[in-house]
């Protein structure tokens, strides 16, 4: 072993002055730094491999019987086994912390989506993209954003505008109850709940209105009325009853989509009602659970009756 580390020592010694003079013809072919300069050559050539072999050196005068060919070999084979290797380390230490500088700044970059997300929710400003999620979701949310899709497939932005009112007023709602209450209190889980079920309703009313309104997609009611306008006379009494069909149902289409709309505006008004009665209960007061139980009942009763219009439709 000890003749082994003599040769080693003595063999990398020797080979110093080679890539020495290497190095300082093109730095870059000794260095596997990603600024080589002769400078460092020299300091690493120089004065810290040198200084490597003759501590390998001395370490190996403890015994032995002289430098062994395998030591040798060895010594002169570091250098050049080394600086590949080096070279691949350090090209797997950038990318690594290449890799955690992108994780870091997609991280940032998704809290700050999601606090400007959460605070256009809360200020009544939000607007769902429709080619992406929202970050901050739940199974409402995420039902709210699809009926937005498919209210818009449908060619129904004037529709689509209530997928995003009730997103904020759900929202607005949702921050208002755990601003006021304990995360443990059952108060809040309730309450909670009953939002979730008046939002639920309406995002059942949005999915009906996304369905009825592709069923009429494709009539054109502007064209039917031109064209009985047109042709007063002269137009056969089956076209005409067919064309006239065609406007009594897209009439009777609109009718319907009023009415669901007209039960998502109800909607809103209790989770606009439900969040100002919410607000002004003190919860640093003794009967504060009660008072939010008061003001949360036409919630209830709201959220009641929608289910049963839900069995009526």
């Amino acid at each position: 072993m000890f003749g082994f580390l003599q040769g080693l020592a003595y063999g990398l010694f020797l080979s110093c002055l080679p890539w020495l003079l290497i190095g300082m013809i093109d730095p870059r072919l000794v260095l596997p730094t990603e600024t080589p300069t002769r400078f460092r050559v020299l300091i690493r050539y120089w004065l810290i491999v040198p200084f490597i072999a003759g501590l390998i050196w001395v370490t190996s005068l403890w015994g032995g019987f002289g430098p062994t060919l395998s030591g040798w070999l060895a010594g002169l084979a570091a250098i050049p086994v080394a600086i590949p290797v080096e070279r691949a380390w350090r090209r797997w230490r950038l990318a690594l912390a290449e890799r955690q500088r992108a994780a870091h700044q997609a991280a940032l970059a998704m809290q700050a989506r999601i606090a400007l997300e959460r605070e256009a929710r809360e200020r009544g400003i939000a607007v769902l993209d429709p080619e992406r999620p929202p970050l901050e979701s739940d199974e409402v949310i995420l039902g709210l954003w699809e009926a937005k899709k498919r209210l818009l497939a449908a060619g129904r932005p004037d529709l689509a505008i209530q997928a995003d009112r009730l997103y904020t007023r759900h929202g607005h709602v949702d921050a208002v109850l755990r601003g006021k209450f304990d995360p443990r209190e059952l108060t809040l889980e309730r309450s909670r709940g009953l939002v979730g079920e008046v939002s639920r309703t309406a995002l059942d009313n949005l999915n009906a209105m996304a369905s009825i309104a592709r069923g009429v997609a494709g009539v054109d009611a502007d064209y039917v009325r031109r064209r009985l306008a047109q042709e007063r006379t002269g137009m056969p009494a089956e076209e005409r009853l067919a064309l006239t069909r065609r406007l009594d149902l897209v009439a009777e289409t609109e009718q319907r989509l009023r009415e669901l709309s007209a039960r998502n505006e109800a909607a809103i008004t209790a989770l606009d009602d439900a969040a100002v009665a919410v607000a002004s209960v003190e919860t640093d007061r003794p009967q504060a659970s009660v008072a939010a139980d008061q003001a949360l009942a036409d919630l209830r009763r709201f959220a009641e009756k929608a289910h049963h219009y839900g069995r009526d439709a």
